[in-house]
């Protein structure tokens, strides 16, 4: 395993956990003021950071588990360059989410994080099964 592809899975860890951070600062915060700990309003600051957490969780382990699996059956530039894409797509995604005013819109960072997550998710599973 390339050190590229391990400081990309670090900083997809990483990311998780900053994004648990958040949640938890948000909910302390919540908590002094006696407001709602699992509000559904998507424009509540708590909400958005659980969603970019949740979705963090969501995607960050396949993710993962994908890089391991690609890096164990083949190797290349191009899978480190994957990898990056990767990493990029799901802190573009996070930054997105959490700069955003509600939850309720989709702007260009938020959306092309998703995409690039999708697609770089896409293009390991493909390669895992192409490896075999």
């Amino acid at each position: 395993m390339s050190d590229t592809m391990i400081i990309c899975i670090a900083l997809m860890g990483a990311l998780v956990f900053v994004l648990g951070a958040n949640v938890t600062r948000h909910r302390a915060m919540r908590g002094k003021s006696g407001g709602p700990q699992m509000s559904t309003d998507p424009t509540d600051r708590l909400f958005i950071a659980q969603r970019a957490h949740g979705n963090a969780t969501e995607y960050v382990p396949t993710l993962i588990g994908l890089l391991i699996v690609c890096s164990t059956l083949t190797s290349g530039t191009w899978l480190n360059v994957v990898a990056i894409v990767a990493t990029a797509a799901r802190y573009v995604h996070a930054f997105g989410m959490l700069s955003s005013k509600s939850l309720a819109e989709h702007g260009p960072v938020r959306d092309s994080g998703a995409m690039f997550t999708y697609l770089s998710g896409l293009a390991l599973a493909v390669t895992a099964i192409a490896s075999l």
